[in-house]
């Protein structure tokens, strides 16, 4: 039997992307704000014995498309060949959000309308007649809960039922033409308040809700942005108590791993190739593998924040500072997605319909204090400065973060022009459930091993080259390679207080941050437990500072410039991008380090 397809379609924000990985078990990105999903999810299930392919569209407002995101779901419903359709809606908003389901209706497809959150609009004593819409749209309607699972095996029995003699229709010039003629279709605002006015009751007068209460506060102009900058703190807070020591106890473990166990299989082998397979792979990798716990840990609690909501409250609070620097609150966003991974945000950038801004928003999101650097500042934050310290020092990185961010914003605003009003609904505030923190933690932490594990052996295997050719020398010499390129770089880096040898991993760290303290383990040929120790003896905090201030500061990796490459269809504004970067990074750093140390 042939394979059908199938598209998610749904305004922003409705749970699209969390009934897509109900249904398939895939694991798109979901988080509690609008237009998280910019790219084309796609997923196999088996629905009645046929092999069926979902493909989660990103969030359309509607069919006028008009940014990049928007666009490129309407493209695709234009020209890809589709067997059905299902149109995921936000239950408690369905006044809002019908007409939506209306203009899609008219393109012809089989429908599936699914009515997300509907456990939510019960408690806001929103009431569905689902029987009733059902049978005045003329396609099943399901009542779902998709972040708890309630009622998608409905909407499976409904695909198998839209899907039971149905052809595919062939993408044609018509369909396009047709959803050109939806966007003139006054008819729509008549058809969603009769269709209302039958199958939905709402509450006159809206009761005052907890997420009213909180918002008072965490909304307020002024106490906002307050409690914001206390909410990271405590996120630090959480991920030095429960991450750090288990960071410690892995490191342990390796520990005793290499000494008990793997040094001695590798005595017979020469000592070159033991000290390249212990001192270089092994200790660098082993390194940045200790981090795996706080990775967990920083993801536990930043998916706990993203799905109760505050996000996207984050972006409303901070609409009206970034609209000074001619961006919006989106462009919030995307830098606090960028603490994940920068690429990610900067494909995020496609939610913004102004080019210009998009090209702004990919100028500042680069200065994100990303999970690659996060394992630089917790490696020194925790060598360096007392347990009473090291949160606020991360909490300064962050901070900094943001100015440097609305500086740069601040000094090229100029070139944006006008800007649209930031238009965003607010979700109500959620419980977290543990099944997707867990969900989400272990999957950035799977990215993390599958994106940064080629980088990571590569960069250490390179390091210990270069720190030990040509042979003879002492490792890590002036004599060696690497000591040969660190003092050809002391003019550039020793009025910024950073050493030689920090020179040659902050090099490598273009590549890809996660190498940075692998490169430091193979440099000072240490292993996870001896390394802080050594990194503290070397340098004071002064030092340290301006080291992740740098690090912060300077060029991003090589996989956030080729995707800014991509999205910007620019080598130039690339290059300009990541020319600015190194300057803000080298000034900052130089004025941090004279100032402290005049």
């Amino acid at each position: 039997m042939s394979k059908a397809r199938i598209a998610l379609v749904g305004m922003p924000n409705t749970g699209k992307s969390t009934l897509f990985n109900r249904l398939s078990g895939a694991s798109a990105r979901v988080g509690n704000w609008p237009g998280m999903t910019v790219e084309l999810e796609i997923a196999r299930l088996l629905v009645s014995a046929r092999m069926v392919e979902l493909v989660d569209l990103p969030g359309l407002n509607n069919l006028h498309g008009f940014s990049e995101d928007e666009r490129i779901a309407r493209h695709f419903l234009e020209t890809q060949s589709l067997d059905a359709l299902i149109v995921v809606l936000n239950a408690t908003q369905i006044e809002r959000q019908l007409a939506f389901a209306l203009q899609i209706k008219q393109l012809g497809l089989p429908l599936v309308l699914v009515l997300n959150m509907a456990d939510e609009a019960i408690r806001r004593h929103v009431l569905i007649d689902r029987e009733a819409l059902e049978k005045a749209l003329g396609y099943p309607v399901c009542l779902i809960s998709a972040k708890y699972g309630h009622g998608t095996q409905t909407v499976r029995q409904a695909l198998e039922a839209v899907l039971q003699n149905k052809a595919s229709t062939a993408p044609s010039q018509p369909r396009a033409t047709q959803i050109q003629a939806l966007l003139e279709d006054d008819a729509i605002e008549v058809q969603t308040t009769a269709l209302l006015a039958e199958a939905v009751r709402t509450p006159q007068t809206p009761a005052i809700t907890y997420t009213d209460r909180i918002d008072s506060l965490l909304l307020h102009p002024g106490l906002g942005v307050v409690a914001f900058f206390f909410i990271l703190l405590g996120l630090f807070q959480i991920v030095y108590s429960v991450g750090a020591p288990l960071q410690e106890l892995l490191g342990e473990i390796l520990e005793a791993a290499k000494t008990d166990w793997i040094a001695p299989l590798l005595t017979p082998l020469p000592a070159a190739l033991t000290s390249f397979l212990l001192d270089g792979l092994y200790d660098g990798v082993g390194t940045v593998a200790t981090f795996l716990p706080i990775i967990l840990t920083f993801y536990l609690v930043m998916s706990a924040v993203e799905d109760s909501g505050y996000m996207a409250r984050a972006a409303f609070l901070m609409d009206a500072l970034m609209s000074r620097m001619g961006l919006d609150g989106r462009a919030f966003v995307m830098q606090i997605m960028g603490f994940g991974c920068n690429v990610p945000a900067v494909m995020g950038t496609r939610v913004l319909r102004n080019p210009l801004q998009r090209r702004l928003s990919m100028l500042i999101i680069p200065f994100s204090l990303c999970s690659a650097r996060l394992q630089v500042f917790l490696f020194f934050t925790t060598a360096v400065f007392s347990p009473q310290a090291a949160p606020w020092v991360l909490l300064s990185f962050y901070i900094l973060s943001f100015l440097v961010a609305f500086l740069t914003a601040f000094i090229w605003r100029g070139q944006v022009g006008e800007q649209e009003p930031l238009v965003m609904e607010l979700p109500p505030y959620r419980y977290p459930t543990f099944a997707y923190l867990a969900l989400q933690a272990l999957r950035e932490a799977g990215q993390f091993l599958r994106g940064a594990g080629g980088f990571i052996i590569a960069g250490v295997a390179i390091i210990w080259l270069l720190t030990h050719l040509p042979w003879g020398v002492t490792p890590a010499s002036p004599q060696s390679w690497a000591g040969q390129i660190a003092t050809f770089t002391t003019p550039l880096f020793e009025p910024l207080g950073i050493n030689n040898l920090l020179s040659i991993a902050l090099m490598f760290g273009f590549v890809a941050k996660e190498v940075v303290v692998g490169a430091l383990a193979v440099i000072y040929g240490a292993g996870p437990n001896e390394l802080a120790g050594i990194v503290a003896r070397s340098m004071d905090w002064r030092q340290a500072y301006s080291f992740m201030l740098f690090t912060l500061l300077y060029t991003p990796c090589l996989a956030t410039l080729a995707t800014i490459r991509r999205e910007s269809r620019s080598l130039k504004f690339t290059f300009a991008s990541m020319a600015w970067s190194i300057a803000v990074a080298w000034l900052a750093s130089f004025a941090f380090y004279q100032i402290v140390t005049y």
